[in-house]
């Protein structure tokens, strides 16, 4: 399977999808304080998502076993696909929220890493690490880049400051489908791996430890956590590969990276 080229009207899709999904994260941040469970915060993403949007949350009934909720919540030590409970949110708790939303058939996939009240120093260092490891990777996606330059780069940040990089869960290839080819993994090294072409549009996802990269897989099949309960962090974008290098379809107006990346 490759990945599939998307036509010019379907990247006119990805962009709406794209946005909408980013503006799902714009929406609930002022809801994540302190005293609110992550099911309170599914339920306004959910209903948001489906009334004001018009769209289908697509982790809802996704996978076997079907995924319950319409959004993933991933707190302190969980990497990735924690499901929203009646946890309680609680000062210098770390939490990842990941939103993928279907418009029009296609998907929009996002997330982002929040603070409840005041980090600790370890966490802070942590969750800005992994974000510059995401727009690195993001600043090699060009026509006739691989997927090991993506990889390495990524590795690189992220190791360089004592951190590890989760290997099991990795970005992917997203239109029609949820998960489509190629499977973007966070790790590698340069020039090996699937060529780039204009018209991709693929995840780029780290999920970065603060201990050891092994992760464990909870009795619910879905929620991962870090094998030594280390903390760990993830920040997602969706991305187009344009002409001349990226779009990133699911900017957030506060970024400091600029939308569209020409090399």
């Amino acid at each position: 399977m490759a990945a599939i080229i998307k036509t010019a009207e379907e990247i006119e899709k990805m962009r709406v999808a794209g946005k909408l999904a980013a503006d799902v994260l714009g929406m609930i941040e002022p809801y994540v304080k302190k005293g609110v469970t992550t099911d309170e915060l599914n339920q306004i993403c959910h209903d948001y998502i489906v009334n004001e949007q018009q769209c289908i949350p697509a982790p809802l009934n996704y996978g076997h076993p079907p995924f319950p909720k319409s959004i993933c919540t991933s707190v302190n030590h969980v990497i990735c696909h924690g499901i929203p409970a009646d946890k309680k949110l609680k000062d210098g708790d770390c939490i990842n929220i990941d939103v993928t939303i279907i418009k029009d058939g296609y998907h929009g996939d996002t997330s982002k890493m929040f603070v409840v009240g005041k980090p600790s120093i370890m966490a802070e260092r942590l969750i800005r690490i992994t974000q510059e490891c995401l727009y690195k990777g993001i600043r090699m996606v060009k026509p006739g880049a691989r997927l090991g330059d993506i990889g390495h780069v990524i590795q690189q940040h992220a190791e360089g400051h004592n951190y590890s990089i989760v290997r099991e869960y990795c970005g992917h290839g997203i239109g029609v489908g949820f998960h489509e080819e190629p499977q973007v993994v966070h790790y590698g090294r340069p020039d090996t791996g699937e060529v780039l072409e204009a018209g991709m549009c693929f995840t780029i996802e780290p999920m970065v430890n603060a201990g050891k990269r092994h992760s464990k897989i909870m009795p619910d099949q879905w929620t991962v956590v870090t094998k030594d309960r280390s903390l760990s962090a993830q920040w997602e974008h969706t991305l187009l590969v344009t002409a001349n290098g990226c779009e990133i379809l699911t900017l957030r107006p506060e970024e400091t990276i600029e939308r569209i990346i020409e090399h």
